[in-house]
């Protein structure tokens, strides 16, 4: 596999200048309510979405055939009157029988123009066997890998894309609660950026993250229907002229 992009900062659309004065009560609203409606159609906001990788795997797509899912499709249809100006991807490469599943899924990110992956790390924690039952006679302490540096990474690039002013709006897919330092922060620092939180779940406990909406100006139920809608096709152009197979258990 190689190497993820680093993290770079750039838009592939010239940025463009909010309306002054008069406009601007015009122009956040447009941000803030995706621009959904006719009269303010015309405008454009700049956002970011920041994707936490494995809370978007476990809460929306594991066990579903929906697995091969190109971000780019998806986030420009969900925010469809928001210019996209990147996406990150956070997560961390495993370890098992499903890793060449999860490295040919990063290959086929990397193809996308605005996707930028950014890769933490797995830690073992030891901890220690409660089983009371357990008739193991051996060492009651057992290592448990832990995935590491996410939350840290996604509020560090969203503190940095606030001071940087690159965007208007922010689209955070998480439910972790770990995130709301950085949300709040960066709502006290710039009270006028606004913040979505899309929450995937198909469980209404896991889904509940009442500390990560609160934080954020609106919060949502990722739509899980529009998941298949936005499928990589099966063969995608790696851009060096090989391709990328769906694997072939999704």
């Amino acid at each position: 596999m190689p190497p993820a992009k680093d993290v770079v900062y750039y838009s592939r659309r010239k940025s463009t200048t909010p309306p002054h004065k008069a406009g601007w009560a015009v122009y956040m609203a447009a941000c803030f309510f995706g621009g959904s409606t006719t009269i303010l159609s015309s405008v454009t906001c700049r956002t970011i979405v920041y994707v936490d990788g494995f809370n978007l795997y476990y809460g929306a797509v594991r066990g579903s055939p929906h697995k091969w899912l190109d971000l780019q499709r998806y986030f420009r249809r969900l925010r469809n009157n928001d210019q996209i100006a990147q996406i990150y991807y956070f997560t961390a490469l495993i370890a098992g029988a499903t890793r060449p599943n999860q490295e040919t899924y990063l290959r086929a990110l990397d193809t996308l123009p605005v996707v930028t992956v950014v890769l933490g790390r797995f830690k073992d924690r030891w901890v220690q066997c409660n089983v009371r039952d357990c008739c193991y006679s051996g060492s009651r302490w057992f290592p448990k890998p832990e995935e590491k540096r996410t939350d840290v990474s996604i509020g560090i690039q969203m503190l940095d894309d606030a001071y940087r002013g690159r965007c208007d709006t922010m689209v955070l897919v998480s439910g972790d609660s770990d995130l709301v330092p950085a949300v709040s922060r960066v709502k006290t620092r710039f009270p006028d950026m606004s913040i979505v939180v899309y929450v995937p779940t198909r469980n209404p406990v896991r889904g509940a993250a009442v500390e990560l909406r609160s934080a954020a100006d609106k919060h949502r139920d990722l739509p899980l229907q529009l998941l298949r809608h936005c499928q990589f096709p099966p063969t995608v152009a790696d851009g060096a002229g090989g391709v990328i197979q769906k694997p072939a258990d999704w």
